[in-house]
């Protein structure tokens, strides 16, 4: 049977716990880390982290739109970070670490939009959402050694202090939208 593949770039802090995370789910085919929205050709991961490269660290994400609709793989990204933080997420401070969804069409667009515009009205978060939906652009791949990173590299201390704790409230929280491997 053939896949409605569809593709999403996300940036919500760190790359490597939202890939971690979103490469879990089911109808996920492949999520990796990268850069968009800035203005330097080809940024590495040093450039972007003095943060004045004007990219963020994003997630790009391959998914299967009959497994997992767009909609429910922005309600996700919504709970795995705080979008109400103003280029930072907790201690990772910088506008590489804004929050935003980069489109891909018009129906991407609208459909952001009205979950932030529904998110809003519900008042889940004290504060007011600063969730960047702007178009890609600008898009490149993370160096291969950030691609699977907290799996490669479980001893690191970021990994065990930040991304673990996430991931393990991201499973707990999303048990029946998981892959059988990551249950």
């Amino acid at each position: 049977m053939a896949k409605n593949l569809q593709q999403a770039t996300l940036g919500g802090g760190c790359f490597w716990c939202l890939e971690s995370a979103l490469n879990a789910l089911t109808g996920i085919e492949s999520a990796y880390c990268g850069y968009a929205g800035g203005h330097v050709e080809n940024p590495s991961y040093e450039q972007t982290c003095q943060g004045d490269t004007g990219h963020a660290e994003v997630v790009r994400v391959n998914f299967d739109a009959d497994e997992i609709s767009y909609e429910e793989l922005l309600e996700i990204f919504f709970a795995l970070h705080d979008p109400t933080q103003l280029n930072r997420q907790g201690n990772d401070v910088g506008p590489q670490y804004r929050s935003v969804i980069f489109y891909h069409n018009d129906n991407q667009k609208q459909q952001a939009l009205a979950l932030i515009e529904s998110l809003e009205q519900q008042q889940i978060w004290p504060e007011k959402i600063v969730t960047e939906v702007t178009e890609v652009n600008n898009y490149y791949q993370a160096e291969d050694y950030h691609q699977d990173y907290f799996a490669n590299n479980p001893q690191n201390t970021y990994c065990n202090m930040v991304v673990a704790p996430k991931l393990a409230k991201f499973r707990k929280k999303f048990a029946d939208r998981l892959k059988a491997s990551q249950h």
